[in-house]
């Protein structure tokens, strides 16, 4: 299952989505009227269709997450892994350690665990999708109608619908980690998903790291690079 192409593309359409949703709450048209979800789905090209995938995700029909939507717009996979490396060396530099290597996020990682970092991460946006519980049939539908147009892999559209219908389960999504940087990674990715004032998803990202057995003071330090990134 190749996925890498296709988050990639998700995570690069998040600007484009946020002037969308700028526009429509500066009285353009406001988000939640109707009509608005299909003004999300509408234009041309894959950018269009990736927004319109992530904009369900985030959840179209409800208020936009403020800090996950806007720290969307830093770019994409290779952006993440970046966010991610600066983290753990502001982390180790906390605990006076020298690694012995330099973490493997995913902007230095081959093509093969690129690939297998990128599938954990898009389990984890997935999950957080689901966080706030209110991913209905209906929206699992758009969701799916919406993914079927970015990519014509079955194998791919068979595993979101699987993950889509999964019950919510932090320890489920955590065993996907293989590595400390593929925790990171993940925590960070759910993150930029989720509104953290919202008590739900924020018990959500605190069972998560706890099942990723993140460090704390990395898990601050992946919070604060998203807190920065929204500055």
């Amino acid at each position: 299952m190749i996925t890498r192409g296709l988050l990639d593309q998700l995570l690069k359409s998040g600007q484009s989505l946020l002037q969308d949703n700028a526009a429509k709450q500066a009285g353009n048209n406001p988000a939640g009227a109707a009509g608005g979800l299909t003004d999300l789905l509408g234009g041309a090209g894959g950018s269009a269709l990736a927004a319109g995938a992530l904009g369900l995700l985030l959840g179209s029909n409800k208020t936009v997450r403020k800090v996950g939507g806007n720290a969307l717009t830093y770019g994409g996979l290779a952006a993440l892994g970046v966010m991610a490396y600066k983290a753990y060396g502001n982390w180790q530099a906390q605990q006076g350690s020298t690694p012995a290597s330099e973490p493997q996020t995913l902007d230095r990682l081959p093509a093969p665990q690129a690939e297998q970092h990128s599938q954990a991460i898009l389990r984890a946006l997935v999950a957080a999708a689901k966080a706030d519980g209110h991913i209905d049939d209906r929206e699992r539908q758009l969701i799916e109608g919406e993914f079927s147009k970015l990519t014509q892999d079955h194998e791919v559209q068979q595993w979101l619908a699987a993950e889509l219908n999964k019950p919510l389960d932090p320890g489920e999504v955590a065993r996907a980690a293989s590595s400390p940087e593929m925790a990171a990674e993940m925590y960070l990715a759910s993150l930029l998903m989720v509104d953290q004032q919202h008590f739900m998803e924020r018990a959500y990202l605190d069972e998560l790291a706890r099942q990723l057995q993140l460090a704390p003071a990395l898990k601050q330090e992946l919070e604060a690079q998203v807190q920065r990134s929204v500055a």
